[in-house]
């Protein structure tokens, strides 16, 4: 066994008749018992459908309790997990398995039958205490164990997961048990979790947020956990109350729909037992942090991670929360790159770059162009950024997002900040668009809140506002309404795809 695999069973043997995980989807509290009895039933499917150590099983599942034993089922054998999104459509599920040929998938019985009539594939519908309906795992009828003890090393994949990146392709993140363990360690530490604490999951599990971040780390110190099917305004402060969640994490949308959506507000009950809300993936506004503080007397902590680092890489202490900052290191190291190196300086403006124990030194799949992004044991992020005299690290957007307006490097960061702090903007991207005289335009894309009509006066509104906070090379020159943005599975914002989609929208005007 590995650290990882013995202390996440000595957990569900201490919590053996405790309640730990609860499926709001199924209405239904487990216990480690339970838990343990899935992971046995799954173990026994694994071994009847050949499968071997190092094997990697592919699966799409909504959030579900059922994610827990897959997992330690898997890892147990020295397999590998490889989540996607639930919302990943049959064609890219198919084509995904014709590439890497995985010898087990695991999906409801619904999405498998984007597999129905293939001969190629054996298919057994598994009962599960924490997915009563039954799951499909489809198996290769060619898999041949290679005859290896089914344990695990320090060095088995227990994850494969996909980068969230915006750009391009996903690259695939492998994450052995070691990173995993520390990562979890480091997490439940600088979180101060405990056996006392119960947090709420409303993120998509698929992803390491939720995985490593709240999962692994609670259970390691016998915490408990509550599972959404997803996030619902109306129905979080709800959830939070029911069950005395102690904590929750979220995204920057999340933090502005708490803040804007009247629904939810009217269900916000001061009596709860919330420590913090955990805010990641995105840059939070400043002016949205303090103003859900006033509003909700709940402190937010901001912390900076990626699935290459296996969670987090940076927090704010608890006792020290700086508004707008995403913490100070803890557990890897985290330096601005300088022609000269890296340092941590203050006020050294740059491109993060991160390593330690839980940080990965290459992709599974990445081209050459991507390995590119490690040098020396040193992840390059892509993220800009600096630290203040006190050691805490401030992001500065993305170094591939920057607008080149005439010169001038325009982080949309700045511009959508300021565009969002108007109450009838639900949501705001700022991206490039060609310019014959700039080169590139600094324009605004804007969702409006519900039932608030589009006008051009409501454009000239926010180009006003705008103008009236910005210097004038980042101000926008353009705005425009959608109804929806072009989100990858994670739910971030595919820039690219967004400012080509606004520069067909500028053409057809100007066809007109």
């Amino acid at each position: 066994m590995t650290k990882l695999t013995h202390d996440l069973k000595a957990q569900l043997t201490n919590n053996w008749r405790r309640p730990v995980v609860k499926d709001i989807r199924l209405g239904r509290w487990f216990t480690g018992e339970d838990l343990e009895n899935d992971i046995q039933t799954l173990q026994a499917v694994f071994q009847t459908i050949n499968l071997s150590v190092d094997d990697v099983v592919f699966m799409a599942l909504a959030n579900t309790a059922a994610y827990l034993p897959i997992n330690q089922a898997l890892w147990r054998y020295g397999m590998t997990a490889h989540p996607v999104s639930a919302t990943s459509t049959a064609a890219e599920l198919v084509a995904d398995y014709e590439e890497h040929q995985y010898p087990a998938m695991i999906f409801t019985a619904e999405m498998a039958t984007a597999f129905a009539g293939r001969d190629d594939l054996d298919s057994v519908l598994v009962n599960l205490e924490t997915f009563p309906e039954g799951l499909v795992i489809l198996s290769k009828k060619t898999n041949q164990n290679d005859g290896r003890l089914l344990e695990p090393n320090e060095e088995s994949l227990g994850w494969i997961l996909n980068t969230s990146g915006t750009t391009g392709k996903p690259k695939q993140v492998g994450l052995p048990h070691k990173f995993m363990w520390q990562a979890a360690q480091d997490d439940a530490y600088t979180h101060r979790m405990t056996s006392d604490d119960t947090v709420l999951i409303v993120m998509p599990m698929f992803h390491i947020n939720a995985q490593e971040l709240i999962i692994n780390s609670m259970l390691l110190v016998s915490g408990r956990i509550v599972i959404a099917p997803k996030f619902s305004a109306s129905k979080f402060w709800h959830w939070i109350n029911e069950d005395d969640c102690t904590w929750s994490s979220v995204v920057p949308t999340i933090v502005t729909i708490l803040l804007k959506n009247e629904a939810s507000k009217a269900e916000f009950n001061p009596n709860h037992h919330l420590r913090f809300i955990r805010c990641a993936s995105a840059m939070l506004p400043v002016g949205r942090h303090e103003q859900f503080v006033n509003e909700f007397k709940v402190p937010i902590l901001e912390g900076y991670g990626m699935t290459e680092s296996c969670s987090q890489c940076t927090l704010n202490p608890l006792d020290a929360i700086k508004l707008g900052s995403v913490g100070i290191p803890y557990g890897s190291e985290v330096k601005i790159i300088t022609d000269n190196g890296y340092t941590s300086d203050p006020q050294v403006e740059g491109e993060i770059a991160i390593r330690g124990p839980h940080v990965i030194t290459e992709y599974l799949n990445g081209d050459e162009r991507a390995q590119k992004d490690f040098h020396d044991g040193w992840f390059h992020t892509g993220d800009l950024g600096y630290f203040d005299e006190d050691g805490y690290l401030w992001l500065n957007g993305r170094k591939k997002h920057l607008i080149n307006h005439g010169g001038e490097k325009v982080n949309p960061t700045l511009v959508e900040d300021v565009i969002g702090e108007l109450d009838y903007v639900k949501n705001v991207a700022v991206v490039p668009t060609p310019d014959e005289i700039y080169g590139e335009a600094v324009t605004a894309v804007v969702i409006l809140q519900d039932g608030q009509k589009k006008s051009n006066f409501l454009k000239h509104q926010i180009m006003e506002y705008a103008a009236a906070k910005l210097a004038k090379y980042r101000r926008p020159t353009a705005v425009y309404f959608v109804d929806e943005f072009p989100l990858n599975p994670t739910g971030k914002i595919m820039r690219p795809q967004l400012s080509q989609q606004v520069t067909q929208l500028m053409q057809a005007e100007l066809a007109v």
